[in-house]
């Protein structure tokens, strides 16, 4: 019988989680807590619908024409993928039968060697860093980022493309020296082919009062341009 999952949401014709039109899967469940988070109701791992990996794939191939035409593909986000590393392993090795890229939306927060095998069928990794410091990566998120710097080798070690993604924020990840533990952490990776700067905004805050949680960034307002500029800039962005 085949492994479930249990899914968030899907979206249909995403354009900004990998090359080409993706279909994009939000997993529930996350074992982060990101202060920042903008999807704080994926951390619930009891949350979502259970779906069969057969029933993801049918779900993306009523626009597998796009999907191919634009030399898209099925990129598996979150919460965290990673959290359910075995459901996501079998809609990949669906897809990858099928000819159809693979990409994997994670923080990288796992253990190694449960993951060997996702990684087998994962043709692009876009890696979040929340922090390259370790203690203000714990302050961050929670969690220590000592996984996440054994995973990002790993995959890199394997070869699979990385698209490294950063969050900006003010007072927590744009300092100068911050910026800089990243840029050398990010050089250590020889398969990194984009680097993009995610600015913060607070468009989920919305959803921490829902759920009733208070958002503790509500002072903090989005990163100005000189900011953004000088981040590029760090991080070697062109």
């Amino acid at each position: 019988m085949s492994k479930t999952g249990r899914i968030h949401s899907f979206e249909s014709f995403g354009t900004v989680d990998g090359p080409g039109i993706r279909f994009v899967v939000f997993m529930q469940g996350c074992p982060l807590r990101c202060v920042y988070c903008h999807n704080r109701d994926m951390w619930d791992s009891t949350g979502g619908k259970e779906y069969r990996p057969e029933e993801v794939i049918e779900k993306m191939e009523k626009y597998i024409n796009y999907i191919r035409f634009s030399g898209g593909g099925i990129t598996v986000t979150g919460g965290e993928p990673l959290y359910q590393a075995d459901f996501v392993t079998e809609v990949f090795k669906i897809a990858k039968k099928m000819g159809i890229h693979t990409a994997l939306d994670t923080s990288g927060f796992a253990n190694t060697d449960a993951v060997k095998e996702l990684l087998e069928y994962t043709d692009l990794v876009l890696l979040d860093i929340k922090h390259a410091d370790e203690e203000k990566h714990k302050e961050i998120t929670g969690v220590e980022n000592e996984k996440i710097k054994k995973f990002a080798k790993h995959v890199s070690d394997k070869n699979i493309a990385i698209w490294i993604r950063y969050v900006l924020v003010p007072g927590l990840t744009d300092g100068e020296e911050d910026l800089k533990k990243a840029a050398t952490f990010i050089k250590q990776l020889k398969t990194v082919e984009n680097i993009e700067i995610l600015p913060y905004h607070t468009m989920g805050a919305y959803k921490w009062e829902e759920l009733g949680w208070e958002y503790q960034l509500k002072e903090v307002g989005e990163p100005d341009s000189m900011s953004i500029t000088n981040a590029k800039k760090i991080l070697g962005i062109t």
